[in-house]
């Protein structure tokens, strides 16, 4: 299965809507999209996860690197509406909680910044 990536301006925020299976084969097409991203000085990130049907650990260590991208540049990344089975590999990573995950994109879109200590 292939993958496809559409991005979408929401405020000052860029939602990147994901669909299709991301592994090793696919990351580095979601790679590229963020780096371009990066590049544009967009540091604000949602991912939509809603029609990603599989992710394997070289799709979760995409979203590392755009989170330790973002984060470098003041931005930030967060997860929205991941199906079942990928919001349990979150889960069993640990990475639901640092990668801020969402039940949808709006509410994504219109968290709050956690509080710094």
């Amino acid at each position: 299965m292939s993958l496809t990536v559409q991005t979408e301006q929401r405020g000052d925020m860029v939602v990147v809507s994901v669909a299709g299976e991301l592994d090793m084969a696919t990351a580095p097409q979601l790679q590229d999209q963020i780096s371009d991203l990066l590049e544009k000085g967009r540091t604000r990130l949602v991912f939509d996860l809603a029609e990603v049907s599989f992710c394997d650990s070289t799709g979760l260590s995409v979203f590392v690197r755009a989170k330790n991208s973002t984060d470098d540049a003041g931005g930030t990344v967060r997860l929205a509406a991941p199906q079942r089975g990928v919001l349990r590999i979150l889960e069993v990573s640990g990475l639901v909680e640092v990668l801020h995950t969402y039940p949808t994109v709006d509410e994504a879109v219109s968290a709050q910044e956690p509080a710094l200590d």
